[in-house]
């Protein structure tokens, strides 16, 4: 502590750590990205393996993506890769391309300080402290330094296969721990969107996040709402599609994000609305995608905004409303309030509604009400989404298990369930249940 009771801020100091004392292994690297490595350097250029490839390698992981720093500029990259595109405007950065492999070259960026620097026009905050432009180069270490994360300011060199580290990372790795680079504060007032991913890695790594970056995001989470809410769509996605989302979701809920992200969600939890549906929707989504299976954006949202559409429908049911048009008014007022804070792109939105709207048509079978719904190109999502009402105890189950059934019969065991059905109710049956689709 320094004299006036303020903790000093964090020493950083260049680390090289040699090839013996390290598990960053070059097998593990895709050999496209060592074809970038290598072909930058054999050009006279800086390049390393950066970022969260590092970072997973000496967790024992396998990154899904390679990045990689150097400091040629992009139109230089750009000519050494013929495979390669220019990517952003004011600061450029290169995908090269293999395929369906993208190796991300960026060059070094850095932290103009000085008033007569030239580049210092490239960098711009507002009066909340939000970096509006940071478009300017630099060396290693200052781009090391502009990173976020300790853990994510590690370097990869493949000419000597050592890892260099400016920032003290290699020791919070191993700490598990999450520490921002800089002054919590300041760098959050940059760029809010650094506190959902703090959650996000947190949740990923099970890491802790370290108390002075911890600290400022309960009094700076709504800072959100400068961020631009298509930007915010992105991280929604990144936060519930990685196979982290029920533990995100719980960071989230306790760091007071969530009411940026989803107000109206956040509000009806905070007014007593359950939110176990959302808990067992991640849960299910969380173990597909370790399954290797997909998942959509729609289904997600329309999880995430059930209990907000549930107060709303309630509130209009109250108030006079028929339950049928209710609920169409409670969808469109709850998704026009929801793109306030995130967007939700038109292709996500329609398929949302249905899913939603089926939940009071699968109770209703009786005639051919039960064919018509089975052949409605949203059923089986909207199927999915009541047997998570069912698991998460909103609503007796049952009906989830009929469906099942239906669905597997022919043409005569259709018939004779709908006649079953007519006559005296649907028959108990063990619960035998299709595998969730998510969508």
């Amino acid at each position: 502590m320094s004299g006036n009771g303020k903790k000093k801020p964090r020493v950083y100091s260049r680390q090289v750590i040699p090839r013996d004392q390290h598990t960053v292994s070059r097998s593990i690297i895709s050999e496209q990205a060592k074809k970038v490595l290598n072909r930058l350097n054999n050009a006279g250029f800086e390049a390393y393996l950066v970022g969260g490839g590092v970072r997973d390698i000496m967790l024992g992981q396998k990154p899904k993506d390679f990045d990689i720093a150097t400091d040629a500029t992009p139109e230089e990259v750009h000519e050494l890769f013929r495979n390669s595109r220019l990517i952003g405007r004011r600061f450029r950065i290169v995908h090269v391309l293999f395929g369906r492999e993208v190796i991300e070259v960026t060059t070094f960026r850095g932290n103009a300080s000085d008033p007569d620097d030239d580049q210092d026009d490239d960098r711009k905050t507002s009066e909340h402290g939000l970096l509006l432009r940071d478009n300017v180069y630099g060396n290693m270490e200052e781009d090391a330094l502009r990173r976020d994360f300790t853990v994510n300011a590690l370097y990869y060199c493949i000419k000597d296969f050592s890892v260099i580290d400016f920032a003290n990372g290699i020791e919070d790795l191993r700490n598990r721990q999450l520490r921002l680079i800089g002054d919590p504060e300041t760098r959050y007032r940059e760029d809010p969107v650094r506190m959902l991913r703090a959650v996000r890695f947190a949740a990923k790594l099970d890491f802790e996040i370290e108390p002075a970056t911890e600290a400022p995001i309960l009094t700076l989470a709504p800072l959100l709402s400068h961020i631009p809410s298509a930007r915010l769509f992105e991280e929604v996605l990144k936060l519930f599609s990685a196979g982290y989302g029920a533990a995100s979701f719980e960071r989230l809920t306790h760091y007071g994000l969530l009411e940026p992200l989803f107000p109206e969600t956040a509000r009806a939890i905070a007014a007593g609305e359950p939110d176990a549906l959302i808990r067992q929707a991640l849960d299910n989504t969380d173990r597909r995608i370790h399954q290797g299976k997909s998942v959509t954006p729609y289904f997600l949202y329309a999880a995430m905004l059930w209990p907000a559409l549930q107060v709303e429908w309630r509130r209009r049911q109250d108030e006079g409303e028929p339950i049928q048009p209710a609920l169409h008014g409670a969808i469109g007022k709850v998704i026009g309030r929801q793109v306030q804070a995130t967007a939700i792109p038109k292709r996500f939105s329609g398929p949302m509604k249905e899913i939603w709207e089926l939940q009071m048509r699968l109770p209703r079978r009786q005639g051919k009400r039960a064919f018509v719904t089975l052949e409605h190109p949203r059923f089986r999502a909207a199927y999915d989404f009541l047997l998570v009402r069912e698991d998460a105890g909103e609503i007796e189950p049952g009906l989830g298990q009929w469906w099942t059934e239906f669905q597997e019969a022919d043409d005569r065991g259709r018939e004779k369930m709908l006649t079953e059905l007519d006559s005296d109710g649907p028959r108990k049956r063990k619960r035998r249940r299709k595998p969730a689709s998510n969508g």
